[in-house]
């Protein structure tokens, strides 16, 4: 397995290594020595989601508050899309900055995102598929978002495609609305919580 470190603090991204013969492959899409390596701690899981999307469905981008906030390690088994990552952390050095990864069911990837990140994501397929690692239960109180066709924000998203967002994610706040509200996590406060899980 393959490990980069993305270009937000955090961040990494798994490259399986895939066997394959006359009755198909073989891989192990996730690895917790090889996470652990990675980010300096073991990952606690407390909750595995799966979604399914048409292709032009934009979801995201979703972060939750820290403490305890939410980590997740990402895959698509089927189909494929595109997996932005976004530091909303104020005061990191790379605030307001997006990595891309394609995840597909091809190069079969994955993403690590700490807690503080937020994440989105734009299926390319029909039935595109991601299962999420969690390391805390969805909690609504705790979740908030950022409207992803934000101009400030500036995913890099594919022109000419009418995207599919709900109603939710496209009354999202912009990241400056986010920001003057309070609703961003804070750098100091996240760097402080992953310190202590190490």
């Amino acid at each position: 397995m393959q490990v980069r470190e993305l270009i937000v603090p955090g961040a990494f991204e798994f490259t399986p290594t895939q066997h394959g013969d006359d009755r198909g492959l073989f891989l192990e899409w996730f690895k917790v020595e090889k996470l652990q390596e990675a980010i300096g701690h073991p990952l606690t899981l407390a909750q595995a989601n799966l979604s399914v999307s048409k292709a032009a469905s934009l979801r995201g981008v979703h972060f939750a508050d820290v403490p305890p906030g939410q980590a997740k390690y990402v895959t698509c088994p089927r189909g494929a899309v595109l997996d932005y990552i976004v530091d909303v952390r104020v005061g990191s050095p790379t605030f307001g900055e997006v990595d891309v990864v394609r995840l597909d069911s091809e190069r079969r990837r994955a993403v690590y995102l700490p807690e503080g990140l937020g994440h989105a994501f734009l299926a390319l397929e029909d039935h595109s598929t991601l299962t999420y690692l969690c390391s805390t239960g969805y909690a609504p109180g705790r979740e908030h978002g950022i409207n992803p066709v934000d101009p400030e924000l500036g995913l890099p998203l594919p022109g000419e495609v009418d995207f599919i967002l709900s109603d939710k994610d496209m009354a999202a706040p912009t990241l400056a609305q986010a920001a003057e509200s309070g609703l961003l996590p804070s750098w100091a406060v996240c760097r402080k919580y992953v310190a202590e899980l190490n």
